[in-house]
């Protein structure tokens, strides 16, 4: 009797055992689930909303409209890339498949140096094209020849010119060394691109009206 108590008391501790090791992991799986909730960043809304009041960094002052113009930079190339190498496909005119060859190619780099610059100043950018630019995207996708060359010289240039204005407003007023040295690399992308999609000679006055 005293063999056969023996051997179940051993068996029963190791299924005690056994029972321990499992609470121990699932509590440290817990702890890691919890972790990785609290240290993953916010999700980025679709339309690529900031967040963030005025920061200080080692660059000077971090404020809501220098965040702005870096997702809306980011947006832009969100878009612009695609549309670019959609250009090439659908457009009839050389030189519109052309120019949307080049702007393709310098918002992939422009997109390089927002998302670098956003690294550093721990900004989160968006990670799609907002509502507006995705139903420029499906307009184009329903268009060929001729008619798609004028619309993708119109929509692009009047996002230009849009962000343009936002690029040089912050330019102005920003206290950022890092956000002044990159609205102006963005200044030029933009003043470029928009000079080339008028030599196109599809942004007439009339179309522009």
């Amino acid at each position: 009797m005293s063999k056969r108590y023996g051997l179940a008391e051993k068996r029963a501790m190791r299924r005690f055992g056994r029972g321990q090791v499992f609470l121990v992991g699932a509590a440290a799986a817990a702890v890691l689930a919890a972790l990785v909730v609290v240290l993953s960043p916010p999700s980025v809304p679709a339309d690529g909303e900031t967040r963030g009041g005025v920061t200080d960094t080692r660059w000077g002052r971090l404020s809501q409209g220098d965040r702005e113009l870096l997702a809306a930079v980011r947006r832009a190339g969100l878009w612009e890339v695609p549309a670019g190498q959609q250009a090439q496909q659908r457009a009839s005119s050389a030189r519109v498949k052309e120019v949307g060859e080049m702007i393709m190619e310098q918002h992939m780099q422009l997109d390089e140096d927002a998302r670098a610059t956003a690294a550093r100043l721990g900004v989160i950018l968006p990670s799609e094209p907002n509502a507006d630019q995705k139903r420029w995207l499906a307009e184009m996708s329903g268009k060929f020849g001729e008619d798609y060359d004028r619309t993708f010289v119109l929509r692009l240039r009047a996002a230009h010119g849009k962000v343009f204005a936002v690029i040089a407003k912050v330019r102005a007023q920003t206290q950022n060394t890092e956000i002044r040295a990159f609205s102006e690399r963005s200044l030029r992308f933009v003043n470029t691109h928009m000079t080339l999609l008028e030599s196109t000679g599809l942004a007439t006055q009339e179309a522009l009206s």
